[in-house]
């Protein structure tokens, strides 16, 4: 699937809750249970992202054209964040990363609904998966 199709698969999933915000809070909650652990190895201090109120661990590497993440996070809030952003944009190649606008964020209204610590947390997540992707240029 490319960004585009997943980040649409992410608003109809949303949109199921209509205006329920503690369901769709616990939607989050329950991606982040099923996001790809990072191995261990990688929960070290020059993984976790800068700008995060929480601590959240990203790695990558490029396999077959494609960037993969892993990640982790602390805080469950934060690790369902981390876990969108996964699934968005892991096995995209770098250039479509770098290009991804991310609309659906706003779309399923996560901007206007998160603290402003929070918010910070996803620009800086969104950021360092990009300046990822664009090391494997």
């Amino acid at each position: 699937m490319n960004i585009n199709e997943i980040e649409t698969e992410i608003i109809e999933e949303f949109e199921l809750f209509g205006d329920d915000w503690e369901g769709k809070y616990e939607h989050l909650i329950e991606l982040g249970k099923g996001l790809p652990k990072i191995e261990d190895k990688y929960k070290t201090d020059d993984r976790i992202i800068k700008g995060c109120q929480s601590r959240v661990w990203l790695h990558s590497e490029k396999i077959e054209g494609k960037v993969i993440f892993t990640a982790d996070s602390d805080a469950i809030i934060t690790k369902g964040m981390v876990a969108l952003m996964v699934r968005v944009l892991s096995h995209q190649t770098p250039q479509d990363i770098i290009n991804a606008d991310l609309d659906f964020i706003s779309k399923i209204g996560l901007t206007e609904h998160l603290s402003p610590t929070r918010a910070n947390g996803l620009i800086s997540m969104i950021k360092q998966m990009k300046l990822d992707a664009r090391a494997y240029l």
